[in-house]
C-alpha cells in the first residue's frame, strides 16, 4: 500500500470529514457519522444480532461453548448483504473492542464488514485455551470434546452473521495478528472444511511447524492433525503477512521458551522460518502450494498497522 493510501487511512481513523484517496475513488466518513452510527448492544439469548451501520456488539450464543462477545463495524452507506466479511481475531490482550476500533476506517474506505470475537481469559485460559483453539485441556495430555473448542465458535459465528444481514457471501476471511495469528495458522490444520477462503496470519509470536516430528505445540507430533489436513492447509489460500520492524528480540510479549528459540530470535525471522518450512513440506508432499509471503514496510508488532497492509488483500 502506498504512502498516500496509509495517510487517508490514518485520517480516517482520526475523524477527517472528507477524504480522497488516489487511484481508490474518495471516501467520505465524518467522524461525527461513524459514531453516531454505533450501535453496541447486547442480544438476548438465542436472538439474532441485530447488525447495523457502524459499530455493533452482540453475544454468540448458539454454539457448543460459552457465550462469547462480538464486536462489529459494518461499512456506512452500504448495501451490507454484498460485502465481503472479515472475522478478525485479537491478540494476547483479549481486547477484540480495540481490534475492531483499529480495523473500522480500513472497513469502511475498502467496503467490507468486520466481526471481532472475544476470547476471553476466564473462559478460554492461557494458550490453550486460545492460541492452541481449546483443543487441548491445560497441560495437553487431554483432549476436549471438539464442540467446545474455540476453533469451532468461528462457523456458528459467521452462519449468525450472515442471517443476521441476509449476507450473500457464502465464505469469509480470517485474519489474526500476535496470538490471533496463532490461532488462525492453527484453525487452517483443526477446521479442514471451514468456509474461509483466505486466511491472513500476521505477526504470530511461535508456530506449530508442519514437522511431524517435533512434539506438538511447536510441531505436529501428537497433535492429531494428519497428513491428509496438512496437504489440503497448503492448498488453501493463506498468506502469511509480517510487518518489518517486527523485529524485536527482547519484546515483553514474545516466547522465549528453547523450541520456540529455534523458530528465530523475533517474529519477523520466526514468520519466515514458518513460511519455508511449509514450502518445503509442501514440495515433500507433492501438493500444490499456495500460500503468500507478505510484508508491511515499517510495521511493527501492532494489529493497527498490520489491519493498513491487510485491509486491500481482503477484496483482491
Amino acid at each position: 500500500m502506498n504512502t498516500m493510501m496509509k495517510d487517508a487511512i490514518r485520517m480516517a481513523a482520526a475523524g477527517i470529514v472528507a477524504i480522497a484517496v488516489a487511484g481508490c475513488g474518495s471516501f467520505s466518513g465524518p467522524a461525527s457519522r461513524l459514531s453516531a452510527a454505533s450501535h453496541e448492544v447486547s442480544t438476548p439469548e438465542g436472538a439474532a444480532p441485530p447488525l447495523v451501520e457502524g459499530k455493533g456488539r452482540f453475544v454468540l450464543t448458539d454454539w457448543g461453548g460459552p457465550p462469547i462477545p462480538v464486536w462489529t463495524y459494518v461499512p456506512t452507506q452500504s448495501e451490507s448483504a454484498s460485502l465481503p466479511i472479515v472475522i478478525v481475531m485479537h491478540g494476547t490482550g483479549r481486547d477484540a473492542d480495540r481490534y475492531r476500533d483499529e480495523w473500522a476506517a480500513v472497513a469502511q474506505l475498502e467496503r467490507f464488514i468486520v466481526v471481532a470475537p472475544e476470547f476471553s481469559k476466564r473462559r478460554f485460559p492461557e494458550a490453550e485455551g486460545y492460541n492452541l483453539g481449546n483443543v487441548f485441556a491445560k497441560g495437553l495430555a487431554e483432549r476436549n470434546p471438539e464442540a467446545e473448542w474455540a476453533f469451532s465458535a468461528l462457523e456458528p459465528l459467521f452462519d449468525a452473521v450472515v442471517r443476521s444481514i441476509g449476507s450473500l457471501q457464502n465464505t469469509y476471511t480470517l485474519f489474526g495478528h500476535s496470538a490471533g495469528s496463532q490461532f488462525v495458522h492453527r484453525f487452517l490444520l483443526y477446521k479442514p472444511d471451514a468456509r474461509v477462503d483466505r486466511y491472513i496470519a500476521a505477526n504470530a509470536g511461535w508456530y506449530t511447524m508442519p514437522d511431524f516430528n517435533t512434539p506438538y505445540p511447536y510441531g505436529l507430533a501428537g497433535a492429531g492433525v494428519d497428513v491428509e489436513a496438512l496437504k489440503t492447509a497448503f492448498e488453501r489460500d493463506v498468506i502469511v503477512l509480517l510487518g518489518t520492524l517486527d523485529n524485536d528480540p527482547a519484546h515483553r510479549s514474545l516466547r522465549r521458551t528453547p523450541e520456540a528459540a529455534i523458530q528465530g530470535p523475533h517474529r519477523y525471522a520466526r514468520g519466515q522460518a514458518y513460511f519455508a518450512e511449509a514450502e518445503k513440506a509442501a514440495e515433500a508432499l507433492g501438493v500444490p502450494f499456495n500460500w503468500r509471503l507478505k510484508f508491511v514496510e515499517n510495521a511493527k508488532h501492532s494489529n493497527g498497522e498490520m489491519a493498513i497492509g491487510a485491509a486491500v488483500l481482503i477484496n483482491q
